[in-house]
Protein backbone atom coordinates (compact mmCIF):
# COMPACT_ATOMS: atom_id res chain seq x y z
CA UNK A 1 0.00 0.00 0.00
CA UNK A 2 1.81 3.50 -1.02
CA UNK A 3 0.02 5.30 1.08
CA UNK A 4 -0.44 5.13 5.26
CA UNK A 5 -3.50 5.88 7.59
CA UNK A 6 -3.82 6.30 10.37
CA UNK A 7 -6.93 7.24 13.10
CA UNK A 8 -6.12 7.56 17.11
CA UNK A 9 -8.86 9.25 18.86
CA UNK A 10 -7.95 9.57 23.02
CA UNK A 11 -9.86 10.58 25.88
CA UNK A 12 -7.37 12.58 28.27
CA UNK A 13 -8.47 13.48 31.42
CA UNK A 14 -6.18 15.08 34.18
CA UNK A 15 -6.84 17.31 37.11
CA UNK A 16 -5.47 20.14 39.40
CA UNK A 17 -3.00 19.51 41.72
CA UNK A 18 -4.99 18.02 45.07
CA UNK A 19 -7.79 19.00 43.08
CA UNK A 20 -7.83 22.34 43.83
CA UNK A 21 -10.62 24.46 42.48
CA UNK A 22 -8.76 26.75 40.74
CA UNK A 23 -11.07 27.31 37.53
CA UNK A 24 -14.11 28.41 39.04
CA UNK A 25 -14.22 31.45 36.59
CA UNK A 26 -16.07 30.23 33.76
CA UNK A 27 -14.95 32.93 31.17
CA UNK A 28 -11.12 32.21 32.65
CA UNK A 29 -12.26 28.27 32.08
CA UNK A 30 -13.18 28.28 28.88
CA UNK A 31 -10.60 30.46 27.71
CA UNK A 32 -7.93 27.69 29.27
CA UNK A 33 -10.21 25.18 27.05
CA UNK A 34 -9.50 27.17 23.95
CA UNK A 35 -5.74 27.33 25.04
CA UNK A 36 -5.51 23.65 25.35
CA UNK A 37 -6.76 23.38 22.24
CA UNK A 38 -4.80 25.33 20.49
CA UNK A 39 -1.57 23.20 21.81
CA UNK A 40 -3.04 20.03 20.95
CA UNK A 41 -3.19 21.57 17.66
CA UNK A 42 -0.11 22.86 17.49
CA UNK A 43 1.37 19.80 18.44
CA UNK A 44 -0.22 17.97 15.74
CA UNK A 45 -3.05 16.70 17.60
CA UNK A 46 -6.85 18.22 15.61
CA UNK A 47 -8.99 18.81 19.29
CA UNK A 48 -12.50 17.85 19.04
CA UNK A 49 -13.41 18.98 22.64
CA UNK A 50 -12.33 19.97 25.49
CA UNK A 51 -14.62 20.94 28.94
CA UNK A 52 -14.53 20.27 32.56
CA UNK A 53 -14.89 21.99 35.64
CA UNK A 54 -12.92 23.96 38.42
CA UNK A 55 -10.66 21.17 39.09
CA UNK A 56 -10.06 19.23 35.96
CA UNK A 57 -10.23 18.81 32.22
CA UNK A 58 -10.86 16.08 29.52
CA UNK A 59 -9.83 16.24 26.24
CA UNK A 60 -10.93 14.51 23.20
CA UNK A 61 -8.28 14.78 20.29
CA UNK A 62 -7.39 12.79 17.11
CA UNK A 63 -3.71 12.17 17.80
CA UNK A 64 -1.15 13.34 15.48
CA UNK A 65 0.44 10.90 13.23
CA UNK A 66 3.84 11.80 14.48
CA UNK A 67 2.97 12.80 17.94
CA UNK A 68 3.76 10.59 20.89
CA UNK A 69 1.08 10.54 23.48
CA UNK A 70 3.76 10.88 26.31
CA UNK A 71 4.94 13.98 24.59
CA UNK A 72 1.68 15.30 23.75
CA UNK A 73 -0.05 14.99 27.50
CA UNK A 74 3.61 16.75 28.92
CA UNK A 75 3.61 19.60 26.83
CA UNK A 76 -0.10 20.49 27.08
CA UNK A 77 0.26 20.04 31.17
CA UNK A 78 3.55 22.08 30.57
CA UNK A 79 2.83 24.96 28.49
CA UNK A 80 -0.77 26.02 29.91
CA UNK A 81 0.81 25.54 33.45
CA UNK A 82 2.80 28.26 32.59
CA UNK A 83 0.48 30.35 30.69
CA UNK A 84 -2.25 30.02 33.06
CA UNK A 85 0.32 31.92 36.16
CA UNK A 86 1.08 34.47 33.56
CA UNK A 87 -2.74 35.16 33.11
CA UNK A 88 -3.69 35.67 36.27
CA UNK A 89 -0.89 36.65 38.96
CA UNK A 90 -3.57 35.33 41.17
CA UNK A 91 -2.98 31.79 39.77
CA UNK A 92 1.07 31.88 40.88
CA UNK A 93 0.54 28.46 42.84
CA UNK A 94 -1.60 26.69 39.70
CA UNK A 95 -0.27 23.40 38.99
CA UNK A 96 -1.92 20.43 36.93
CA UNK A 97 -1.38 17.22 38.49
CA UNK A 98 1.40 14.87 38.10
CA UNK A 99 -0.63 11.76 36.42
CA UNK A 100 -3.06 11.08 34.07
CA UNK A 101 -5.77 8.86 32.42
CA UNK A 102 -5.62 8.59 28.86
CA UNK A 103 -8.50 5.80 26.97
CA UNK A 104 -8.69 4.93 23.59
CA UNK A 105 -11.83 5.78 21.52
CA UNK A 106 -12.96 4.04 18.52
CA UNK A 107 -14.36 5.90 15.96
CA UNK A 108 -18.48 4.85 16.63
CA UNK A 109 -17.48 6.25 20.35
CA UNK A 110 -16.18 9.57 19.38
CA UNK A 111 -19.47 11.70 19.59
CA UNK A 112 -20.55 9.89 22.95
CA UNK A 113 -17.55 11.05 24.83
CA UNK A 114 -17.56 14.43 22.66
CA UNK A 115 -21.45 14.80 24.42
CA UNK A 116 -20.00 13.39 27.49
CA UNK A 117 -17.41 16.66 27.60
CA UNK A 118 -19.90 18.88 26.97
CA UNK A 119 -22.00 18.31 29.39
CA UNK A 120 -19.56 18.31 32.53
CA UNK A 121 -20.67 21.18 34.31
CA UNK A 122 -24.57 18.78 34.61
CA UNK A 123 -22.49 15.59 35.47
CA UNK A 124 -19.77 17.09 38.06
CA UNK A 125 -23.13 18.15 40.13
CA UNK A 126 -24.02 15.02 41.31
CA UNK A 127 -20.51 12.99 40.82
CA UNK A 128 -17.35 14.23 42.04
CA UNK A 129 -14.17 14.03 39.81
CA UNK A 130 -12.95 11.18 41.86
CA UNK A 131 -16.10 8.71 41.35
CA UNK A 132 -15.67 9.76 37.55
CA UNK A 133 -12.21 8.86 37.16
CA UNK A 134 -12.70 5.90 39.44
CA UNK A 135 -15.66 5.10 37.12
CA UNK A 136 -13.62 5.45 33.46
CA UNK A 137 -10.38 3.07 34.99
CA UNK A 138 -13.15 0.45 36.15
CA UNK A 139 -14.92 0.83 32.76
CA UNK A 140 -11.30 0.06 31.51
CA UNK A 141 -10.28 -2.78 33.17
CA UNK A 142 -7.36 -0.83 34.66
CA UNK A 143 -6.58 -2.03 38.15
CA UNK A 144 -5.05 0.29 40.80
CA UNK A 145 -4.32 1.33 44.10
CA UNK A 146 -6.44 3.78 45.50
CA UNK A 147 -3.16 5.40 48.26
CA UNK A 148 -1.57 6.41 44.91
CA UNK A 149 -3.70 7.65 42.58
CA UNK A 150 -4.54 10.83 43.93
CA UNK A 151 -1.94 13.61 43.89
Amino acid sequence: MPQSFYSVHLHLVFSTKNRHPFLTDKDLRQEVHRYLAGISKTLGCDPIMIGGVSDHVHILARLGKQTATQTWVKEVKRVSSAWIKERDRRLSEFAWQSGYGMFAVDSKGVEPVRRYIEVQDEHHRKFSFQDEFRRLLHEEGIEFDERYIWD
